[in-house]
């Protein structure tokens, strides 16, 4: 018991000293000056307070499953509606940036992505964290376009990558985030206390770093339509990157214990090796499209990426399956990102965003099922040599994501 009022006491204090320098972030800003460098970090910080509310959901859905006393196949059918809430909204980003704007947009919803962190832990049964999930979808597929859009305008404004940066920072946050949950989770801390204090510190956190974002972002007017021409075809290089680092992220460790035959630790460490991997190609990813190109980034890397499915369906031992893995996750880590910076580059604005991620998203929603259901079919080797198929479909379709890095 006081090793929990230790942890809630520090974590107070943690969220009135974030609060307190955010509330002091103006006056920073100003007295340091804020150029156009300074843009970057700004969208830096608003992608890992996104990441973070998806890592502390993540890290304490176990306590809300047992909370709700929901099982394996109840949580997974609560875990389908953040992707239909996010799928539902997203076509919709678009005409609301149009409207308020790109910077005042972003702020208002990554406001409601924080503000909805406590709902799923107040859940009281089933049905209601269904909602609630649904809701936080909602919020975090709109966030998600939103943010994405500004960090498409910042960087036309710098006229060098940042985007592979931007989701790192995602990643980071997430990770951050889900570390402290899962510290907080061990001193047995109630996830309604942890939800309520850290929802406060990311809102005003989100807050303080959109203000230095640019206040206007090129968006149409018109309401969402399905994409076509080069948005379709960037919508369906996403498709193919988007499916193959969920399925990738869902079924490695499952791949390592039913195939190969390794432990439960070794599983899980052929996702760490994943997620490490793909986390550090998206920190240094900007470097490297900087220097070779969107086209040639994504060539090189999705030539990794192939090399990676092909040791992981190839491998007798599980250490060159996690090898694999690490390959596959360094491979797609600028994918995403890149298909991002294409489709903000077509002159169609946060539509074009919303149209990809509408399509490379909802390929995320069906990896899991799919691979499930191919590997009953057959198996996870095969499951495993299509999504190889996949990354290399979209190292062939590189030019697909040609675009003039100093273009505006």
């Amino acid at each position: 018991m006081n090793v929990r009022w230790a942890v809630l006491a520090v974590f107070a204090v943690h969220g009135a000293v974030s609060g307190s320098l955010a509330a002091r972030m103006p006056w920073i800003a100003d007295h340091v000056g804020a150029g156009p460098g300074r843009l970057r970090w700004a969208v830096l910080a608003v992608f890992a307070v996104h990441g973070a509310v998806s890592g502390s959901l993540a890290a304490r859905m176990p306590w809300i499953a047992d909370h709700v006393g929901a099982g394996p196949g109840r949580l997974g059918v609560a875990l389908t509606m953040p992707a239909i809430g996010a799928m539902a909204a997203m076509p919709f980003t678009g005409r609301l940036v149009a409207r308020l704007g790109g910077r005042r947009a972003t702020r208002l919803l990554l406001a409601a992505w924080s503000a909805v962190l406590v709902l799923p832990a107040l859940a009281p049964n089933l049905v209601t964290l269904c909602g609630a999930l649904l809701l936080a979808g909602v919020c975090a597929g709109m966030s998600d376009m939103a943010m994405n859009a500004e960090g498409v305008a910042v960087e036309k404004l710098l006229g060098r990558p940042i985007m592979s940066g931007l989701h790192g920072g995602w990643s980071v946050g997430g990770l951050l985030a889900g570390g402290l949950g899962a510290l907080l989770a061990r001193a047995g801390v109630d996830a309604r206390a942890h939800f309520a204090l850290l929802e406060a510190a990311l809102v005003v956190l989100g807050l303080a770093a959109t203000r230095r974002l640019p206040s206007a972002t090129a968006a149409a007017s018109a309401p969402f339509a399905l994409p076509r021409g080069i948005v379709l075809a960037i919508a369906l290089v996403g498709f193919c990157a988007c499916f193959a680092e969920v399925a990738t992220a869902d079924w490695s460790a499952v791949y390592l214990v039913r195939v190969l035959g390794a432990d439960q630790a070794s599983g899980a460490g052929a996702y760490a090796g994943f997620a490490a991997a793909m986390t550090l190609g998206r920190l240094t990813g900007d470097a490297v499209v900087h220097r070779y190109g969107p086209v040639g980034t994504t060539r090189v890397a999705g030539a990794f990426g192939t090399l990676g499915g092909l040791l992981v369906v190839l491998s007798a031992a599980p250490w060159v399956a996690v090898v694999g893995f690490a390959l596959i996750g360094l491979g797609i880590a600028t994918m995403v990102p890149l298909v991002f910076s294409a489709a903000g580059r077509t002159g169609q604005g946060t539509h074009a965003i919303a149209s990809v991620a509408t399509v490379a998203y909802g390929a995320g929603l069906a990896a899991p099922g799919v691979v499930g259901g191919l590997a009953d079919a057959t198996s996870l080797t095969v499951s495993f040599a299509v999504i190889t198929a996949l990354v290399a479909v979209v190292a062939l379709s590189a030019r697909v994501l040609r675009f003039d890095l100093q273009s505006g």
